[in-house]
């Protein structure tokens, strides 16, 4: 399954996950400039417990895309964002 930003509310609660397998939910994610940021990211998000892999499409100072495939939570997900020093924009 494939769930995208338009398809769930900021007032939601974490994002669905499948209880059969993995679901790969997209977040926004603002503040990244470069592949460093992206890595970061990608690295703090991918410690996220059920997360099975993190990947980011890079809008240099504008508004990136962050995939995250596994067991989503997206509470756990936006304080990893938020610890690696980035604003978590969308759930």
């Amino acid at each position: 399954p494939y769930t995208t930003l338009s398809d769930l509310s900021t007032e939601a609660a974490p994002a669905p996950t499948a209880a059969a397998g993995a679901t790969t939910v997209e977040f926004a994610v603002d503040g990244l400039t470069c592949g460093h940021c992206v890595q970061t990211v990608e690295k703090a998000v991918s410690a996220v417990d059920g997360v099975e892999s993190a990947s980011v499409d890079l809008v240099p100072g504008g508004r990136s895309r962050l995939w995250v495939q596994g067991t989503v939570d997206a509470a756990a997900t936006r304080e990893a964002v938020t610890a690696a020093g980035y604003t978590f924009v969308g759930i």
